[in-house]
């Protein structure tokens, strides 16, 4: 059972993957966030029953980023900008707008899922990375006139 406990979650994953399926479809992509999830940063006068539900289309967003711990964009709510930052724990689905094709996921994934476990990898191979000797830095790349 450790071993289930150390993997990590397909969420993000899967989000990413159904994102690019919709968009690729010409579809409008819609993530459905629990706005009472901790760090989430949404517009709150938008929250119906606890959750939120954000058009993330390309269109419709600006500088998207999808990461393993968090999405991040910024958006327009009334014609004002904003900054919406959305941890994966609090995503509950992601589905196409005209046709409710998508996913929602098991709330629980994230109960046994400790990230410091995957920091200490990534923290062991940025150490790695470090302690090898420098370079000097040239570049076999020359501006042509």
């Amino acid at each position: 059972m450790s071993e289930t406990t150390s993997i990590t979650p397909t969420r993000p994953y899967m989000v990413r993957a159904l994102y690019q399926w919709i968009e690729d479809n010409a579809l409008t992509p819609y993530l459905m966030v629990d706005a009472t999830a901790k760090n989430v940063q949404i517009p709150t006068e938008h929250v119906q029953d606890g959750r939120i539900v954000l058009n993330i289309a390309s269109r419709a967003t600006g500088n998207m980023s999808m990461e393993n711990d968090y999405i991040h964009f910024s958006a327009r709510f009334g014609g004002v900008s904003q900054e919406i930052w959305v941890p994966l724990p609090a995503v509950m689905g992601i589905y196409a707008k005209e046709n409710s094709q998508g996913m929602f996921f098991d709330p629980s994934e994230y109960e046994n899922y400790d990230p410091e476990e995957d920091s200490v990898g990534t923290s062991k191979k940025s150490t790695a990375t470090e302690s090898k000797p420098k370079r000097d830095n040239k570049a076999g790349l020359k501006v042509l006139k």
